[in-house]
């Protein structure tokens, strides 16, 4: 009998000695395998015990080629890869392997002990090499499904579909955040895929939330844990391809983001018709151009925000005179019969009831579409009746 094969019997006999010795190491060595489960350290174990198994049966059969090293974690359950990380796999793996080495010389028969470290030298080489190739899978398929949960959120919101699995989608995704904001322009050139995990790598360093889609050309950023819509667009505008970026309203949680996209995709549909609109510009800010383009929302907002507070007071009809008279305060007043004072009285009212300066030219046309909007939703309303 040779060398070699000696070597291999008395290796096959203390097989179960080396996993439980391994065992004890890895316990009296690290922390953090103490601070495990106990169902997570038998798992590791049980490695432990199979990376033995498999170094004595490649041993003894040196013909059959390469180590099965990638076997030996098919023993542990893929979702260890949660509890261990890889540097925490390439400790373990050292520990088990100065385990044995430390035995060599009572584990080799007389004149094989270079042949076994050689051999054990081989095999950690080859067994570091299938952790990693492990980790690397379970990544890979890991971010696979990342994206295809991302997509999915993006999608909802944009759909307005939103339910209870969206918080779970988002949770499982490391979501905290509950303030949200969505922002929208057109994709960038260049691969899609690189495009949306630039996203996540850029909400790691400035400390946010993002979730990112492209759709029909339309790139699709939601981002949480910013101070307001400014702030959100801050890093992520530059990202954006050519042509106008749009910040829907802030709303307190991603549930509620579905309304923030919707303002927001109403804005890039509408925001051609104010060609020198800022870049990025608040969806808000386009109330006036949303609701010429059919917009409901927009139509709502400004009959609500700008029509009702003033119906049935004489400021109505001085902002109307004042902007048929193309903002003058001086007509304004001689075909309202009252002082120029008074007219300025009453716009400052109107601002104040509002949140729109009428001398403001911006400010002016969305009134002018709000009170427009109004009269048509009150004379709806009375031929219905």
């Amino acid at each position: 009998m040779s060398t070699r094969e000696n070597t291999a019997k008395r290796l096959e006999r203390a097989m179960g000695t080396l996993g439980t010795a391994t065992v004890t190491a890895m316990e009296e060595r690290l922390p953090w395998f103490r601070r495990m489960s106990a169902e997570d350290r038998s798992w590791i174990g049980l490695v432990a015990q199979a990376g033995v198994a498999a170094f004595v049966e490649w041993f003894q059969h040196p013909e059959r080629g390469s180590a099965p090293t990638i076997e030996i974690f098919g023993t542990a359950p893929r979702e260890l890869t949660r509890s261990v990380t890889l540097q925490q796999t390439v400790e373990f793996v050292r520990v088990a392997v100065e385990s044995v080495e430390a035995r060599v010389d009572e584990l080799a028969a007389p004149g094989g002990e270079e042949e076994l470290r050689a051999a054990i030298l081989a095999y950690s080489r080859d067994l570091a090499f299938a952790a990693a190739r492990v980790y690397a899978e379970v990544a890979e398929a890991r971010g696979a499904w990342d994206a295809r949960l991302e997509a999915l959120i993006v999608d909802a919101l944009v759909r307005g579909e939103v339910d209870d699995g969206l918080h779970s989608w988002a949770a499982a995704l490391g979501w905290t955040s509950t303030s949200v904001t969505v922002v929208v322009g057109q994709a960038p050139e260049g691969d899609p895929k690189s495009v949306i995990d630039g996203f996540r790598d850029l909400g790691r360093r400035v400390g946010q939330d993002m979730l990112a889609g492209i759709q029909a050309g339309r790139l699709i950023v939601i981002v949480g844990g910013a101070e307001g819509p400014a702030h959100a667009a801050r890093h992520v505008v530059g990202r954006f391809g050519t042509g106008p970026v749009v910040l829907g309203p802030e709303v307190s949680t991603l549930q509620a983001a579905t309304r923030s996209a919707r303002a927001a995709l109403a804005g890039l549909r509408a925001a051609p018709a104010w060609p020198d609109a800022p870049r990025p510009v608040l969806a808000d800010d386009l109330l006036a151009e949303r609701a010429l383009a059919g917009d409901e929302d927009a139509r709502e907002q400004l009959i609500e925000h700008v029509y009702r507070p003033l119906a049935g007071t004489p400021l109505l009809e001085t902002l109307t005179t004042y902007l048929e008279q193309g903002t003058s305060l001086e007509a304004t007043a001689r075909l309202l019969f009252v002082h120029p004072n008074t007219v300025r009285y009453r716009l400052r009212k109107v601002a104040e009831l509002t949140g729109y300066q009428p001398a403001d030219g911006r400010a002016a046309f969305t009134l002018q579409v709000g009170l427009v909007l109004g009269r048509l939703s009150e004379a709806s309303i009375t031929m219905r009746g």
